[in-house]
Order: structure tokens, then sequence, then C-alpha cells
């Protein structure tokens, strides 16, 4: 089953990339490339930036293409363990209610549970910083493969177990494993794939995790939990095992003076008959220009200065607010405790059967995300993600408080309208999985400047993890303070509070290659936006000027096609 699904993914993301027609497109389209117009003269001649770079024009269109099936399967295998990640979000959702029944091996109370949900996230963060360490001094590939190993041993712990201490420490290395593997599997996909497909790809890290969490709920009404575990072992096994055949990414070995590598990767990343030498030069020359293609390794010093810079410390600030605010609408309270809160709720719906098409509901819509990523951009669907979750977590916690009325009103009241939980909760999930579930994620790859990619992003994800022990863990304690109708109004609360600051801050970096983005966010270029034409018909650059090669008068740069690439 596992392989049909994941089968299925890579087919409908190729597919679709060959129905828009673009399945090979030039690493910055062609299209869209600026040409230089000598100021104040009309019909002027004009030329590409591959013009400007090699000194002649472009070869034949073969050379500048890339293979999008490779790309696809690249960015496939090393996703894989992100399915992981999903495994062990879905864990405790099915093995919870088997701990806690009369005839549990392992019986458990109401503080155990919670520490069964929320330990995994204790070990993620740490799991972040090393990741970031670690992929930014060995490498994207090796830490890809280093992340299977806690995880492999965790499930082995959690199958063995004899008692809840075990479960404890095997869920904890589970958490290690899936946060390590969360930076590197964004950054190696943004590195490896081209613009047009990168928006999509990058999102199957969201679409592995909700491909996880299905499968546990799947599995779990099913089977015992030590089943469960041992299966569970499957995944981390072949992620480790097919990332051995990948190449490093270009951008890496670019970085760490390896030109000669770089191409043997792109070779085998855009095919034979791309244009190779000319994407290394364009990486060799952007890395010389944010000096991170030194052949010595960052000092100390130098490390804690690029962290501070503008172009680390502003996105690094909007993803941090970002994560917390998708974390507090209460996403994650829904994944770790669907079981529990669909047999809360009053629904006369079978609790398993409801868990279970909650998590196809997640796969699906994480996959109509991923397209819509393309589509649509990175703001729209993060404020379609926040008014929803605001609305449907509002609308729950309002039912949530009748209920409670119909509960205690003597005599009890039978409640009514018992769809309208159900409904709340699978238009929060759909809401949720097409904006918060994948944007966050996907930008992880996309913000960061190259010499602190790596590094920055395990601080992200540790923050995003931290996020999640927090609202997981203090769910029951919200509960006895707030009841559930309260807990729910809250995180409806944080969901709209969160949209105004998305509204306010959140660029928009669809269409934009990887050196745009650190050029705005280093103060470079002033805006990612689309510049508008002035008044003499030529484009408003923020004044960035070029010279011609005999340096006698300004240029500036024109779109030959008013068209971003998607």
């Amino acid at each position: 089953m596992l392989l049909a699904i994941v089968s299925s993914v890579v087919i409908l993301t190729y597919s679709y990339s060959k129905m828009t027609g673009k399945d090979s497109v030039v690493l910055v389209d062609k299209d869209t490339m600026p040409k230089i117009v000598e100021a104040g003269e009309k019909g002027a001649a004009t030329v590409t930036l591959a013009t400007v770079e090699t000194g002649q024009p472009p070869a034949n269109k073969a050379a500048e293409r890339g293979k999008a099936m490779r790309q696809v399967v690249a960015a496939f295998i090393a996703n894989i363990g992100t399915i992981n990640t999903g495994l062990i979000f879905g864990f405790s959702a099915v093995v919870i209610p088997q701990l806690q029944a009369p005839d549990s091996l392992i019986p458990v109370d109401e503080s155990q549970s919670s520490w069964v949900a929320s330990l995994s996230a204790i070990g993620t963060p740490i799991g972040c910083l090393l990741s970031g360490y670690v992929m930014d001094n060995f490498g994207r590939k090796k830490a890809l493969i280093a992340t299977q190993i806690p995880t492999i041993i965790g499930w082995i712990i959690i199958a063995c177990a004899s008692n809840v201490g075990m479960i404890y420490a095997g869920r904890v290395l589970t958490g290690f494993g899936s946060g390590m593997v969360g930076a590197p599997a964004r950054v190696y996909t943004s590195e490896v794939t081209q613009p047009h497909l990168r928006g999509m790809l990058c999102a199957l890290a969201s679409t592995g995790i909700s491909l996880g969490v299905l499968i546990q709920y799947t599995l779990g009404a099913f089977t015992t939990w030590k089943f469960l575990s041992g299966v569970s072992l499957i995944v981390p096994i072949a992620a480790l095992l097919l990332m051995f055949f990948m190449p490093e990414t270009p951008n890496y070995l670019v970085s760490k003076q390896k030109p000669e590598k770089a191409r043997r990767s792109l070779a085998r990343l855009r095919g034979s008959s791309y244009n190779i030498d000319r994407e290394v030069e364009q990486l060799q020359s952007f890395a010389a220009k944010t000096n991170a293609s030194g052949k010595k390794k960052l000092s100390l010093r130098e490390t804690v200065q690029a962290l501070v810079h503008p172009s680390c410390l502003k996105p690094f600030a909007i993803l941090t607010i970002y994560f917390m605010m998708y974390q507090f609408s209460g996403v994650n309270t829904i994944t770790f405790y669907a079981v529990e809160i669909f047999r809360d709720s009053g629904t006369t719906m079978d609790k398993n059967t409801c868990t279970i098409l909650l998590g196809v509901v997640r796969l699906i819509f994480t996959i109509v995300g991923a397209i819509l990523l393309r589509r649509c951009g990175r703001r729209p669907l993060t404020f379609i993600s926040g008014f929803g979750c605001g609305f449907t977590m509002v609308g729950l916690g309002v039912y949530l408080y009748f209920k409670h009325q119909w509960d205690t009103a003597v005599p009890p009241i039978e409640p009514t309208a018992t769809w309208f939980p159900v409904a709340c909760i699978f238009i929060f999930i759909t809401t949720c999985t097409v904006g918060f579930l994948i944007v966050p994620w996907v930008m992880i790859g996309e913000l960061y400047p190259m010499k602190v990619r790596g590094l920055v992003g395990g601080f992200t994800t540790c923050m995003a993890h931290s996020f999640v022990f927090i609202v997981v863990k203090t769910y029951p304690f919200l509960t006895h303070i707030l009841q559930r109708h309260g807990t729910f109004i809250l995180y409806g609360c944080f969901s709209f509070a969160g949209t105004v600051f998305f509204y306010l801050c959140l660029p928009e970096t669809k269409g934009k290659t990887l050196q745009e983005i650190e050029d705005y966010f280093s103060g470079r270029t002033k805006t990612l936006k689309k510049a508008k034409p002035n008044g003499t018909g030529q484009q408003d650059n923020d004044g960035q000027q070029l010279l011609l090669a005999n340096g006698t008068k300004p240029a500036v740069l024109t779109p030959e096609k008013n068209k971003l690439l998607p």
C-alpha cells in the first residue's frame, strides 16, 4: 500500500508538470531574461543574461533544458524520511487509546499519555540543531543518511517495549531523527531543483508527513501498537539505503570549491544535454558575490556575523512567528489526539473511521496544496489557512460549549447536529493543510542565505518543533483550565492574529530564484514584487543599472516579457 500511494504522488507530480508544458525549463526562463538597453537610445540592440555571461548567444534549445523527472526522483528520495515524521505524529493518536484500554499490556494514566504524545517533540529540536551543523560541514546528503539511524533505533525500542519508560525513550529517539530530517530534506530539494519545479517539489515534505499520518491512522485501527512500530521501521531503512545512490547538491559542492563534482552532480540531476557549465558558473558567481565559497570553513566570528545579518535575521523572525502562529492554531493537537477528540466531540460516527478519513483528507489536500503553491503563491494559501483555521476552531469551540451545557443540564439534553463538530474538524484540516502545513516548510529552503542555510534552517525547524511540544503537552492542561471549548476558541484567535501578521510581513517568493530572494533580504534589491512600467515604457527596477561593454552610458534592465516563473 505504501509503495502504491508513494508512486501515485510521484506520478501526479510529474504528470502535472507535463500537462503545464513546462516539464523541462531553463534554470532561469530565457523568455524572462532582462535585456540591456542603452539609456535614452531607441531600438538599441538587446542581449540576454546568457550572452552577457558567456559572450555569445545561448546554444541550442536542448542545452537550456533540465530533465524534470530526474529532479522529481531526487526530491522524492530525499523526502522519504519525512514520511517517518508523519508516522511519529500519527502514532500517539492510535497508541494512546490502546494504552488506556483496560486490557493494555502497559497501562498509562492521563499524565503518562500526554508524555507519550509530546516526548517525540522534545528530541526533535535537538535533532534540528544538529542537522544544521552536519548539513553545512558534511553535506546535505550525509545529513539525510545520518538522520535515519536514531529513528531506526527508536522504533526498535518501542516495538520491544515492556514498560512505559521504553516507550518514552523510543519516542525521544524517533523525534530526534525526525528533527534531523526536516531541514536537510527541504534544503536538498530546493538546491537540486530548478525554480519552476522547486515550490511543488519542496512541498513533497509536507506530502510525506501527511502520508505517514494516514498510514498510522489506517493501520492503527486494525493492528496493535507493537506491530505498528515494527512496520514503521520500513520507511527509515528505505530512506537510508536509497540516499546512498543520490548525488550531493551542486550548491553545496560549489560552496566547498568543488566545481568538478558539482558538474557531475548536475549531469545526474539535469541530463547530458543540459548546459551544465553555465549553471556552475552562475553558482560560482553568486557564491563569490555572497562570500559563500571560501576554501576555509567559516570562523565562529564569521558565522555569528552571518547569523545576525539582516539577510538571515529577517527571514528567521518571519518564519519563527509563522511556525508559532500555525502550531497554536491547533493543527497538531488535532493530529496527536485525533481519536480522543472525535470521541469527545459527541459525534455518533465511529471515531476510528473519522480518524482514517481525516488522514485521507489531509493527504489529498497536501497534494492539492503542493499544486496550488505553484499556481497561487505562498501568501494566498497562507491567508486561506489563517481564516479557515480561525473560523473552524471558533465554530468547534462554540459547539463544544453548548455540548457542555447539554451534558451538565438536569436532566441531560441529547446533543443535536452532531455532524457539526466533525465538519469543523475536516474543514479545519482542509484549509490548514493547503497553506500552514506546506508554505513555511517550503520557505525554509528558500529564504536563507547560502553560507548559513543549513545552520539557520536547523534553528528554524528547532523552533517549529519546540512549538509542537508546547502545544501538544499543554493541551490537557488547557482543557482543565479553559475546558475544551475555551481551548479551541483560543486556537482560533491565534489563527486570526497570525493572519494579520502574515498580511503585513510575509513576502511572496513564487517565481523567484534563491539568489533574488537573498538579494532582497540583504537589501541589494528593495522588493520581490514585479516591477511596474514607468512613463518611458521601461521597467522601474529601483534604480538598478548596468554599463554596456563600452562603458559610455548607463543601461537599465527591462524584461523581454511580463512573465514570471511559476
